[in-house]
Formats: C-alpha cells, structure tokens, sequence
C-alpha cells in the first residue's frame, strides 16, 4: 500500500504543479509581461520609461535627449500622445537607437541637441532592441500583485490631473535663487571638456538614424534648451552648436521654441527649474501646434 501511496501522492503533487505552471503561463500570455514597479532611483526610472515605450501602443510624439530634456515631465506636456525617453545622464542617441531599432515609430521625433559628448549606452540599446525579447516564460503572480497594488496608489501623473498645479506654479515669480556657485563649478567643466571628436561621432550618427527613421515614414526634428547666458557660451557650448548647426543647417530641421527668457531659472546652472521647465514645455506644445518651417 505503501509504494502505492507514495506514487499516488506524486503524481498529484506534480499534476498540480504542472496546472499551475499552465495557469501562469496562460496569464503571461493574457497579462503580457507584468506590471512595472514603481522606480526608486533614476535609472530605474529610466528603465520603467522605456519598457513602458516598448510595450504600449506607439505614441505619436517622442522626445530624445539627456538630462536636460529630462527635467520635462510628460504631465506637464498638453500635446497628447507624447512620450519623454530622455536618458538622465545619458545622450540623445541611446534613445533615438531604441526608437529606430522598433518596428513602428511615432510620426514625429524630437531630438535634443544640447549634450552629444556622452557616449550611447550600448547596454540598454541592446537591451531594448526587437532582437532582445526576452519575455518571461510564465506570470509572476506575487510581484504582479504588488506591482498593480502600487500602481493604483501611485498611477503616473497625466497633464488634466496636474494643470491646475502648473497653472498655480506659473503664476509666481522667477526664483531668486542664487546659483553662481554653481554655474561657476559647471562652467569650469564645461570650459576644461573638449567635445569635438565625440560630438562629430553622434552628429554623424544621429544623420544617420534619421536617414532611416524617416525612410519608416517618421519626422525627425531637432531642439536646443536654454542654459544659464555664461554656459552657453562656454568652451564645450559653443563647439557642440556649430557642429550641430554645420551638419543640419536647414530650418525644417529645427524645431522653433520661443519663450520669455528673461522668466527662466537654473538651479544648478545647466538644468532648468521646474516653473522653467513648464514655461519651455508649453513652448513645445505650441511649436508642435503651429506649421513646420519651410526646409
């Protein structure tokens, strides 16, 4: 009775476990790959964003840069269907790497052009390619349940959530911070890097990748963001501009943003603050409004 029993017994415990392995691997297939833990440190934020790019439906605006363009949150954008793959310490060709490498693109990409001295991060390039899908073979069930537990109590921010919030933040005055310190150690930086042969790589590719995104039907834009009036006309500034503006001397190319400069703030100098942020994504919003320029 014994061997009997001990047989019966595993046969039962390995029907079970092979039911629930189909039962999550169904709801792999239902769920797709899980949800997204909520990010703690910026890379991890950075990683949410772009797996959320590569999963979603393809949005019909997306922004590439570093971490300037970063500072420009998705919820401030009115501009629906428009999303932020700026890279925080990174450099706009990572982004506008994994954009291209889709099998869809959105109708028009904008490219920062402020930093191109960092090299690509081959790493999330790779990683984030169509030949990297690496899908999870079966559904996670107790990290899913934390996940769409956190996600209900910290969904992402959406512009109409977020507009009375923006409108009361323009409605004070220009921080009267004092940043010179801090321009000072950024403008030694930016003075002491020589940017040429870096910048000329990434100008090149980014010539490129926008050969062939818009072969795919989509429209390549470039920008540039305001920095503090010292750091735009440091060493590093100025090398980059006139490579940028050698390589794509047209103004269909560009991307018109005008504000009111006099009402901008930088914080450290480099990066704007989060009312000037504002005041520069509204500007987008409008250039992305208005007809583009003649080539």
């Amino acid at each position: 009775m014994q061997p009997t029993s001990a047989v019966y017994w595993f046969a039962k415990c390995g029907f079970g476990a092979g039911l629930l392995l189909f039962a999550c691997g169904v709801a792999t297939a239902w769920f797709g790959r899980g949800l997204q833990l909520p990010s703690t440190t910026t890379r991890g934020g950075t990683l949410i964003t772009l797996n959320r790019y590569v999963k979603e439906p393809v949005p019909d605006v997306v922004l590439v840069g570093s971490s300037l363009a970063f500072r420009l949150k998705e919820e401030y954008f009115a501009t629906p269907r428009l999303r932020n793959l700026a890279l925080a310490g990174g450099s706009p060709v990572t982004g506008l790497e994994v954009v291209a490498d889709q099998p869809r693109l959105p109708k028009v990409i904008l490219v920062e052009t402020n930093v191109l001295s960092r090299p690509t991060d081959a790493a999330l390039v790779t990683k984030y390619s169509r030949a990297d899908d690496a899908r999870p073979l079966f559904f996670r069930p107790i990290r899913t349940a934390v996940a769409a537990y956190e996600n209900r109590l910290h969904a992402p921010l959406n512009h109409a959530r977020v507009s009375g919030a923006l409108h009361q933040l323009l409605e004070r005055p220009p921080s009267d911070f004092d940043n010179r310190i801090y321009v000072d150690r950024a403008l030694q930086q930016w003075n002491a890097e020589g940017p040429t042969a870096a910048v000329q790589m990434n100008v090149s590719r980014i010539e490129q990748l926008i050969a062939e995104v818009e072969r795919k039907g989509s429209h390549v834009l470039l920008f540039e963001l305001p920095c503090s009036a010292q750091l735009e006309e440091s060493r590093s500034a100025k090398i980059t501009r006139e490579i940028v503006h050698t390589a794509f001397p047209y103004p269909g190319q560009w991307l018109r943003i005008e504000y009111a400069r006099e009402e901008l703030r930088w914080a450290d100098g480099v990066h704007l603050d989060e009312r000037s942020a504002v005041i520069v994504t509204q500007s987008i919003d409008k250039a992305l409004s208005s007809p583009p320029a003649s080539p």
